[in-house]
């Protein structure tokens, strides 16, 4: 028996004692007694079984040390250019996920400097941050704004999600090489396997923290660089999915301007709201 038949047995059980009770006690006394036997009782409806859930991952020790292996190459990477192909679902005002697509082009020096170009449907922006400020210009509108920021990268991410609540596309490509910060907010962690993205030999592994399950596939070798990120935030019924497929150049050569944001003749300049305390 189904879920759903069962809850209506019983539904149907409740209907049929509730009209004998207020049946008149008279009618019941005039019935005749029955001289055979009555029918056999109906089988108990077996009761439903407590749903499973599947066993939590555990942290394998050799998960987390591939992200630990990863977060100290990054460190060591003095300058990159990533080239990231992404699909991104949103939820629309009919609550269907959409899927979009676009691309998004990273410029980092050291930890004082990125350039990042974002093209996607609902928006084409450039992030420029050359050690002092961090310009964010909108290509559609012309707008662009300006405001001061801190001496490396980390900082000046902070400081914008913190007091401007701008972040950047997949932020954590600045992020990853804290380490034992970045593992000690797992609840799990677990080897997928061996793969192979676009000719290149990778390890898949899966993750769990609160509020984001997320997936990464790392390259083999002396060039350990994350080749593929999913994420799904866990907090939204529909569950969101981000995909990220990442091209690196760990040798990169980059011009004078990259890092030095020159507004268009028609740019116009606005003010950015703080929202710090």
């Amino acid at each position: 028996m189904t879920g759903s038949s069962w809850i209506r047995g019983i539904r149907l059980g409740v209907t049929v004692i509730a009209v004998a009770a207020s049946a008149p006690l008279a009618a019941l006394a005039t019935t005749p007694i029955a001289t055979t036997p009555p029918p056999p009782a109906p089988a108990k409806a077996a009761a439903p079984k407590t749903p499973t859930h599947s066993p939590a991952a555990p942290l394998d020790p050799s998960a987390v040390a591939a992200l630990v292996r990863m977060s100290a190459y990054l460190r060591g990477v003095q300058a990159f250019q990533v080239r990231m192909a992404t699909q991104k679902d949103d939820v629309d005002i009919y609550g269907q996920l959409i899927t979009l697509n676009g691309e998004t082009t990273y410029k980092v020096r050291s930890r004082d400097a990125f350039s990042i170009h974002v093209s996607e449907p609902a928006k084409i922006r450039q992030y420029v941050y050359d050690g002092n400020s961090l310009v964010v210009y909108d290509f559609r509108t012309g707008f662009y704004t300006r405001f001061h920021a801190p001496p490396t990268i980390r900082q000046t991410l902070d400081l914008a999600a913190d007091a401007y609540r701008v972040t950047l596309p997949l932020d954590d490509l600045f992020n990853w090489d804290q380490g034992d910060a970045k593992t000690n907010k797992l609840t799990s962690a677990h080897y997928i396997g061996p793969v192979t993205l676009s000719g290149q030999a990778a390890d898949h592994y899966a993750y769990r923290q609160p509020g984001v399950d997320w997936q990464i596939w790392i390259a083999r070798g002396d060039k350990p660089v994350p080749l593929r990120v999913v994420i799904v935030s866990t907090t939204d019924p529909a569950r969101p999915q981000f995909q990220g497929d990442l091209t690196w150049d760990t040798s990169p050569r980059f011009a004078a301007g990259d890092f030095d944001f020159r507004p268009p003749a028609n740019a116009r300049a606005i003010p950015i709201r703080s929202y710090a305390r």
